[in-house]
């Protein structure tokens, strides 16, 4: 195990734990019950319990003595919990036990034990429901750590008879995960390592590089939708894994010091305080929106900077396996098939989709039947048909046609009149520079002519619309599957095939396909609705899966890239 010390940056973190913290106790009345409107009270307890977990892990985690904030927020927490209002509630409602002990256990950690708040959290324990009643599995782990922390005995089976049923021991999909399912996965790593201070006893198919490659693969996506909450949370597991070396563990710092406000707040993200609580009172959404979050930032740079807390190398990246040519192919054969029964103006896109990936399968033969009837039904076709959809669609047409020596009068025509308007331009935008090529590779415009011409519209910086890996989640949620298949061919294009984001948004892809071979689950049953829907589908998936194959055959021995 590696022991050397934090790096270079370790004072901006430091920086980042000392605003954070003198932000939270220079507000630390809000986080007294007494003190909270009645609408408020609950989220007081909350913020009180989070505040004293962050002043009880500092004296777990530093040697030191704790500081002026520090220990202004500790007070406040002791004189608190020394009133029989707030104490005494555990008694009334053993269900929130959890409340409380945190808060017990706290006061302990920092030498300021409570025999009679012991006592009242001892007899809660033993009462038959307070640690009997059912709780998903990262709540019971949340239970077991607890009562560790405050020395309370239980019956209650060990913390490694939970983790095998947590999300994170059981490989979950990246894209499938929502915010609360995130939550849980930190949650579960966070009482498991003890904040990095054990090694857990996990399951036997546990991988700590999977675990770890999860986690990366979370921070690239909480770092596209910009939520420092989940960012700074996926960061503390890290460091509770021991690990401080990835390229996504830099990106977060870099963002999360980005993000900290001058006075020391870390903003949470939109919806995380309901709008009635704050009730107009600007000061209060202030602090409610932004506690949580300054708090678990000012966590990770105390785990960051503890002697404590374990070290380790990050683990190799698995090597994963990855393998879409059986789908693709049963695709293809459905896709040729159903197009050949309809109008092809209307289904050129699934025809251009069968030539592409017929293609990257080096099976040319299961596009010939589709082209073929496709050019004679095309042959007179008007430019409208053609202009319509898009020289991407009818160059990958084109192409297929000429692989398998087919001609179609129509289309040979719209494209001498495409190349003749192309070269009276003096330059073409750089968006438009792939079609350009396209016009090369058919021989119809000389590569020179094509690159000057793409130079002189290079004027400036210019970006071309990207998708991004943070709609994902959304898009499985509301069943974009033209969507997704978008994001994942982007991500292939770009060498990112072999990432955890891409396979797992793959893997979700691939559980759409039937048995026929079309993807998609329509979920309606007009038949015409239910064949539209899924060629549309099948269409947008074979292109990406036609992308996939062909990177597959380099990207997965290429190192590891990030999105």
């Amino acid at each position: 195990m590696d022991t050397t010390q934090p790096g270079n940056g370790s004072s901006q973190r430091r920086a980042v734990e000392t605003r954070a913290v003198a932000w939270l106790a220079a507000r630390r009345d809000l986080i007294d019950p007494a003190e909270a409107a009645t609408g408020r009270v609950l989220f007081a307890r909350k913020a009180l319990i989070e505040t004293a977990f962050l002043v009880g892990l500092r004296a777990r985690l530093d040697p030191e003595p704790l500081d002026g904030h520090y220990t202004a927020l500790l007070d406040q927490i002791e004189e608190i919990a020394a009133r029989p209002s707030y104490r005494e509630l555990i008694a009334r409602d053993e269900a929130a036990l959890l409340l409380y002990a945190g808060t017990y256990a706290a006061l302990r950690l920092c030498g300021r034990d409570d025999q009679e708040f012991r006592q009242l959290l001892t007899q809660a324990a033993a009462g038959g429901y307070a640690t009997a009643f059912e709780r998903i599995p990262y709540r019971q782990l949340d239970l077991l750590h607890t009562l560790e922390l405050c020395g309370i005995p239980h019956s209650l089976p060990a913390m490694d008879g939970v983790l095998p049923f947590t999300l994170l021991c059981n490989k979950p999909n990246v894209v499938k995960l929502a915010d609360r399912d995130i939550y849980a996965i930190t949650h579960t790593i966070f009482y498991a390592t003890d904040f990095g201070l054990r090694e857990p006893g996990w399951p036997p198919d546990f991988d700590l590089s999977e675990a770890v490659e999860l986690l990366e693969a979370l921070l690239v996506l909480t770092l596209d939708q910009r939520n420092a909450d989940l960012v700074a949370e996926i960061l503390c597991c890290l460091l509770c894994l021991g690990v401080r070396d990835s390229e996504e563990v830099r990106r977060a710092w870099e963002f999360l010091a980005a993000a900290q406000e001058a006075e020391g707040r870390v903003n949470g993200p939109p919806g995380v305080v309901h709008p009635g609580l704050a009730d107009g009172d600007d000061a209060y959404q202030h602090w409610a929106t932004g506690y949580h979050t300054t708090i678990v930032a000012a966590l990770a740079a105390l785990l960051d900077r503890s002697p404590k807390v374990m070290r380790r190398q990050r683990p190799s990246a698995p090597k994963p396996r990855l393998s879409v040519e059986q789908p693709l192919r049963r695709a293809v054969l459905w896709l040729a098939d159903t197009s050949r029964r309809h109008d092809p103006a209307g289904c050129l896109p699934a025809a251009a989709a069968v030539a592409h990936a017929a293609e990257a399968l080096g099976e040319a033969e299961l596009a010939r039947p589709l082209l073929l009837d496709f050019s004679e039904r095309l042959a007179n076709a008007e430019a409208d048909v053609w202009q319509e959809h898009g020289m991407e669609v009818v160059g990958e047409f084109a192409f297929g046609l000429r692989a398998h020596g087919i001609t179609c009068p129509s289309l040979d025509t719209f494209f001498k009149s495409t190349a003749a308007a192309v070269a009276l331009l003096d330059k073409v935008p750089p968006q438009a520079a792939h079609n350009v090529q396209r016009l090369v590779g058919l021989g119809l415009i000389a590569p020179q002519r094509a690159a000057a011409l793409i130079d002189a519209g290079v004027d400036g910086p210019h970006s071309l619309p990207k998708t991004s890996a943070a709609d994902l989640s959304g898009a499985c949620k509301n069943y974009q599957l033209g969507h997704i298949a978008g994001i994942v061919r982007d991500s292939a294009r770009a060498g990112r095939v072999q990432h955890r984001v891409t396979r797992d948004a793959i893997a979700f892809l691939l559980t759409q396909q039937s048995s026929c071979g079309a993807f998609g689950r329509p979920a309606c049953d007009d038949p015409a609705i239910r064949e539209r829907m899924m060629l549309s589908w099948t269409q947008s998936v074979v292109t990406t899966l036609a992308t996939v194959h062909t990177a597959c055959g380099t990207a997965l021995t290429a190192p590891r890239p990030r999105p």
